[in-house]
């Protein structure tokens, strides 16, 4: 796994960050006025999000040549939070592989360190957009970087024919009009119900389908022996 969110100062000299071209990191989408809040902690001030086809990559406005960037590779979920109570602003919710002892299981007593940041204990981290309105095309850009970015581990059990079922709710998205329950209040039966796709696990639709039509089958069965229980 990639490590998780990290610092960011590699800076080029029209003040966008310095991509990996060598591994053919491209840059997908842009947002400027975009503030990030990390944990628990308040929204740091508005600056610029890059989305590129390795990473997320956040630049301070007010602190020029600082940020912070996380690979898709370190991001398990991602989603769109529009439930107010749950928190003040719409926004797009991630959750990052961070160390033992991140900063909800610590209540954030290990999150920091005589005023010092610890990224690498950062499990969680909000996008907020000046434009609430187009959260659901970062989302879909989101979408599309976990599609490039497979869990490697997902696709080696899949390859050796095991399914992850436990880790379902790892390394997928949720997506959703309706509010969601974000934060360690997330339930399991979210991501059955609100579950779109997950690396390295695929046709979770065409399997949802047929287990319904198994479903109904057990179902029709069941009918056709009260019959002829009944000698009707």
């Amino acid at each position: 796994m990639a490590p998780g969110l990290q610092r960011f100062t590699d800076i080029a000299g029209d003040g966008g960050p310095r991509l990996d071209a060598a591994s053919g990191e491209e840059l997908l989408r842009m947002d400027r006025a975009a503030s990030v809040a990390l944990g628990r902690r308040a929204p740091e001030p508005p600056g610029t999000l890059f989305v590129t086809t390795r990473r997320v990559i956040w630049l301070s406005e007010t602190e020029k040549g600082q940020g912070y960037a996380v690979d898709f590779l370190a991001i398990t979920l991602h989603a769109v939070s529009r439930d107010l109570e749950a928190y003040p602003s719409p926004c797009i919710y991630t959750q990052i592989d961070a160390e033992d002892g991140s900063d909800e299981e610590a209540g954030g007593s290990d999150f920091e360190a005589n005023g010092d940041l610890q990224l690498a204990k950062v499990s969680e981290m909000r996008i907020i957009l000046s434009d609430p309105g187009q959260l659901d095309a970062l989302f879909d850009v989101f979408c599309h970087c976990a599609e490039l970015n497979p869990d490697p581990n997902a696709v080696r059990n899949e390859e050796n024919g095991w399914s992850g079922g436990e880790n379902l709710a790892e390394g997928g998205w949720i997506h959703g009009d309706e509010d969601m329950i974000d934060g360690n209040d997330l339930e399991a039966h979210m991501f059955f119900t609100n579950l779109i796709g997950q690396n390295g696990v695929r046709d979770l639709g065409r399997s949802v389908r047929e287990l319904q039509i198994d479903d109904q089958r057990f179902e029709d069965a069941e009918e056709e022996d009260e019959i002829q229980e009944n000698g009707h």
